[in-house]
């Protein structure tokens, strides 16, 4: 990891001060970069920890600048990925060379992270909003992390988390991942479901918080998706945290939740997709 300030990545020389991860419970915080979430695992001040996700790109300054003020100058042990969308990997590269560690997705995301295949461009007839529309614009070319990218084990470990599990949550990507600590019941989703209607500008702006589904114009495949989220509610979970909108907890979450994954053509599919369903 380099040691200097003036090392840091060169896309971010803004204000830093805000630039703070958000405690969740006592080994998990976030940091919101623009409109999507970056996760650590590891608390204050420990020695050992992990990244998830990497935001969207020129946040790399801004996210290295979080984990300092939370792990001083201690590097991550790995950056786990839980996709490959550029809102979660957008600074993937620039973290990875600044900190030299490995970085681990699912082996069905692995051709979207070498360079070898795209995702589909974005749908705007989805509807709902803003960004929805906007959404044929958004980058969907491969990044290219050859240099640093592993494939997770296949029994389901992540490397250095010894509590958590991979859950394999497709529908938004084939690789989709959640993650799942059964001690407390902890789920980290990414995209699999989210507390935002990603959808829509105003409530990306005021993130008001509610349980929907994955953001339609980035989801191909609605019947994945739905399985994704009825699993995932059948975990109950206590505390979530996703890739969009504020961690949420308690009754409220597994209400909505549970919610969503009853109703799931009604609330999450776009009507036009509903009748291929």
């Amino acid at each position: 990891m380099k040691d200097e300030h003036h090392e840091l990545p060169q896309d971010s020389y803004t204000d830093m001060t805000y630039a703070e991860a958000d405690g969740i419970l006592d080994d998990l915080a976030y940091y919101r970069t623009l409109m999507v979430n970056v996760g650590f695992i590891g608390k204050p001040g420990a020695k050992e920890w992990v990244l998830i996700d990497c935001g969207i790109n020129h946040y790399s300054a801004r996210i290295i600048e979080a984990a300092e003020k939370r792990y001083g100058r201690v590097p991550p042990q790995a950056i786990i990925l839980t996709h490959g969308h550029f809102d979660h990997v957008g600074s993937a590269k620039k973290l990875a060379q600044h900190y030299d560690v490995p970085i681990y997705a699912h082996p069905m995301e692995m051709d979207y992270l070498t360079g070898k295949r795209a995702y589909p461009v974005g749908n705007s007839t989805v509807g709902g909003g803003l960004l929805a529309i906007l959404s044929p614009f958004f980058p969907t070319e491969p990044v290219n992390l050859k240099k640093w990218i592993h494939p997770l084990p296949e029994d389901g470990t992540v490397p250095f988390l010894k509590e958590w599990r991979v859950i394999h949550t497709p529908g938004h990507t084939p690789g989709h991942i959640s993650l799942f600590r059964d001690r407390d019941k902890t789920l980290i989703t990414g995209d699999a479901f989210i507390t935002v209607k990603q959808e829509s500008s105003m409530a990306v702006f005021i993130q008001h918080q509610h349980v929907h589904g994955p953001p339609a114009y980035f989801t191909p495949n609605w019947q994945e998706a739905e399985r994704s989220v009825k699993k995932l509610a059948d975990l109950n979970p206590v505390t979530v945290l996703t890739g969009h909108g504020l961690p949420m907890d308690g009754e409220v979450l597994q209400k909505q939740l549970n919610h969503l994954a009853l109703n799931f053509k009604e609330l999450a599919i776009p009507k036009h997709e509903k009748k291929l369903h």
